[in-house]
Order: C-alpha cells, then sequence, then structure tokens
C-alpha cells in the first residue's frame, strides 16, 4: 500500500492514530483525534510526544522502549488532555512503524457519575431489597432444615444462594457505588448456572445450548454478569418465550464506542417470544422504561449499564418470535 492510499484511508478511520518520527516528535495526526483533542490539523505536528502524553509519563517512557527495542506493547488508561481543558482516557497500542512509531487511540467511554438518575434509583432499590432477602433467606433456611426432601433442600440451598448473592450486589450498590470486583470469570459456567435458576421456576422454558469451547475465560464481576444473564432471560420468560437458547462466540475486529475490541466474546440470548414493542426500540435500555404495566424498567438499564462497566455492550435486535439479546464483552484484558 503506497503512502497516498495509506493516508486516504488511515484518515477515514474513527480511531485516533499518530505517526511520530524517530526523535519521538509528531510526523501526522489522523482527523479523528484532532477532533477529540481539539488540537488543529497542523498546530502538533512537529512537536515532541509530550503534547499527547505530557500527563502519562508511563506511556511516553513505553513510546521509547517500543522505539528502541521495536516490541509493540499497550498502554492502558491513559489521560489525554483536549485543548479545552477537557480530559479523555483511552488505551493506546504502540507499535513500531517505518523508522519511528504509530499509536492507536481508542478513546473509553465516560464512567457513569455516581450520582446519574439510573445510580440513584439502584442504590434506593438495593436499600428496599435488604430487609426483605434477610427475610427471605431466613425462611429458606427452615424449609432446609424440615424438609425430608433432598431436591426440596436443593432448592432452599438455591434460594439461600441467590439471596446471599443480590445481598452482595445491594451492599456494593450502597456503600462502593456499584464499583466492580473483577476476576476471572468462565463464562459457560454463569451460563450453566442460569440454566439451574430458570429450571426451578414455576414454567421453565425449554434451553438449548450453542457453546463455542474455545471461549476463554474472562476478565469480569461474576456477580454482576450473573445478574445481567438472569434479567435477560426473565424479560424472555415475561414475553412468552417458550424455548430459549443461550449461544456463545468469539468476535474479532468488533467496534463498541469509539473503541476497536481486537477479540471480543458475544454472548445471545435468543427466545422465540412476542418480541420487543415497536414504540420501545429506541428506548428499551433507559432507566423506568417497560412494555409490562407491572414492570420496574430497571432490568435491562441495570443490564446495559453493568456490560459498559466491563468495556463492552448490550445490544438487542428482535422481531415477533425472534429475539436476540447480544452481550459483548472484551477479552483483550485477558490476553494482554
Amino acid at each position: 500500500m503506497n503512502e497516498l492510499v495509506w493516508r486516504t484511508w488511515a484518515e477515514q478511520m474513527a480511531t485516533g492514530l499518530v505517526l511520530v518520527d524517530p526523535e519521538l516528535r509528531l510526523r501526522w495526526v489522523n482527523p479523528a483525534l484532532t477532533e477529540w483533542l481539539e488540537l488543529g490539523l497542523r498546530s502538533p505536528l512537529g512537536q515532541p510526544l509530550d503534547v499527547l502524553l505530557g500527563e502519562a509519563p508511563e506511556a511516553l517512557a513505553q513510546a521509547a522502549r517500543v522505539l528502541a527495542e521495536q516490541r509493540p506493547t499497550q498502554c492502558r488508561g491513559v489521560p489525554l488532555t483536549a485543548t479545552n481543558g477537557r480530559e479523555i482516557r483511552a488505551d493506546i497500542a504502540l507499535q513500531p512503524f517505518d523508522d519511528g512509531l504509530l499509536l492507536e487511540v481508542h478513546a473509553l467511554a465516560d464512567p457513569p457519575a455516581s450520582s446519574s438518575p439510573l445510580s440513584a434509583t439502584l442504590r434506593g432499590f438495593a436499600h428496599e431489597v435488604k430487609n426483605p432477602l434477610a427475610g427471605l433467606r431466613g425462611a429458606a433456611q427452615l424449609l432446609q432444615r424440615r424438609v425430608d426432601s433432598d431436591d426440596l433442600r436443593a432448592l432452599a440451598g438455591l434460594i439461600i444462594d441467590e439471596a446471599d448473592r443480590l445481598g452482595v450486589l445491594a451492599n456494593r450498590l450502597l456503600h462502593h457505588d456499584g464499583a466492580p470486583q473483577l476476576g476471572p470469570v468462565n463464562i459457560h459456567r454463569l451460563l450453566e448456572r442460569l440454566c439451574d435458576l430458570l429450571q426451578a421456576e414455576p414454567a421453565p422454558p425449554r434451553l438449548c445450548h450453542d457453546y463455542d469451547p474455545s471461549v476463554p475465560d474472562l476478565l469480569g464481576d461474576a456477580d454482576r454478569l450473573q445478574q445481567l444473564l438472569l434479567n435477560l432471560a426473565r424479560n424472555a420468560m415475561e414475553a412468552g418465550a417458550q424455548t430459549l437458547t443461550l449461544r456463545t462466540r468469539i468476535e474479532h475486529g468488533l467496534r463498541v464506542g469509539e473503541r476497536m475490541l481486537r477479540m471480543a466474546l458475544r454472548v445471545d440470548v435468543i427466545d422465540d417470544g412476542a418480541g420487543v414493542p415497536t414504540a420501545l426500540r429506541d428506548t428499551l435500555f433507559q432507566p423506568l422504561v417497560s412494555g409490562r404495566a407491572d414492570g420496574t424498567g430497571l432490568g435491562l438499564a441495570l443490564s446495559r449499564e453493568i456490560a459498559h462497566e466491563h468495556g463492552g455492550e448490550l445490544r438487542c435486535a428482535s422481531r415477533p418470535g425472534h429475539t436476540v439479546f447480544s452481550l459483548y464483552l472484551p477479552l483483550e484484558r485477558t490476553h494482554d
């Protein structure tokens, strides 16, 4: 690819791109990045890389190391400052290019403010739910001690486990602004746990599995992701679904917001229910929006917020008889 063709292609990309010469001075910046940082197309050229990374000395040191060792690397959560003083955090991939460096800048979505309407609603909900959860757990413990059936004891144990999990979630919402607790997560174990929970429902749907066995563990909050999947499954059941299909796949080159994920996990929850009403499709993930008279409108809003906390996204495609909620989660962090 000659330089003219490369420049034409690069200038059309939504990803921020920067070329740096051997002295770590800016040789070229594409329009996407100049727009984010309001730099102007010409003003930064010839200036040191400090213009972009002056607030991130570790990233500057990494750039010098990549130039010296000719080995690519990535920097996570790098602070960049626009000319108007607004801070943007980004993941930056640095790799040798020609005789200098190429930087790929993937701006991260702004974290939800702790005072957002959804967060405030969730904290209020968490406060209200704690006492009923304690009563539910106590009743399940009594039941577990008094029944003779192994099956009933197992169901009571399931209730206790779920009450404990929801209690942990409520405490996080109340005292830690809902910050996720990250660790290795096997998505197929979460899906099998989801199946156990659904089978305990009075009228469980028929469950089908379509798993990709090559999917690796991801970095996430298992309790929160379990809640997200449970929300999607119960929404499907409330829409009249008789069959629920759980599918996992690996995606490559997926765009989520302003980021391009090199590798991502896709989890599809597919149902044969009535589908999402046309009037709700544009506001489906907003708080307090529900297609049912007795619905709270919190389930999908919370589910999307959990997806965003993990650097992912939740999307929906629906028609009567076939609705697909797709959860996308980055797998890059696991392999970096």
